[in-house]
């Protein structure tokens, strides 16, 4: 199931972010390229920060930054992006983050399947902990191969 949205294009590894606003802008730089996403998606995620907090930081090192489908999704995708040395998104208990899997849903229902797949990955301490220090995206795709 990931595997069918989670492909070598959409994976990318950084050594460092300057804060979770670049963590976010680099998040998404590959649905962008895509196609998958519009630029103003990025500045819907920004203003939902800054508006709730930092509420898509879901777990100790993991966020799963998204808007709304109105916000400028052209369709289903998932992204995900290393930050190698973390970043501080001011999750008290979940910083530094170092693993962003970027959420890009185009309804209410579409994305389920893929966020009950993600929830196992989540789970999964030692996959976490592979896909935050891995070298390359192949290293990432092994972990994602098994969801």
């Amino acid at each position: 199931m990931l595997r069918e949205l989670i492909t070598s294009d959409v994976i990318r590894i950084h050594s460092d972010a300057t804060d979770w606003k670049d963590a976010v802008s680099k998040s998404c730089e590959a649905l962008i390229e895509n196609g998958a996403i519009e630029p103003s998606y990025v500045d819907a995620i920004y203003r939902s920060h800054e508006e709730l907090g930092p509420y898509y930081v879901v777990g100790p090192g993991m966020a799963m930054p998204h808007a709304r489908p109105e916000d400028g999704v052209n369709r289903l995708s998932l992204a995900i992006t290393v930050i190698q040395n973390g970043v501080n998104f001011d999750s008290e208990g979940n910083d530094p983050v170092k693993m962003l899997v970027t959420l890009a849903a185009t309804d209410s229902n579409s994305h389920v399947d893929a966020i009950s797949k993600l929830a196992e990955l989540f789970m999964n301490e030692e996959h976490v902990e592979a896909i935050c220090t891995a070298q390359n995206t192949q290293d990432v795709l092994a972990i994602i191969e098994k969801y």
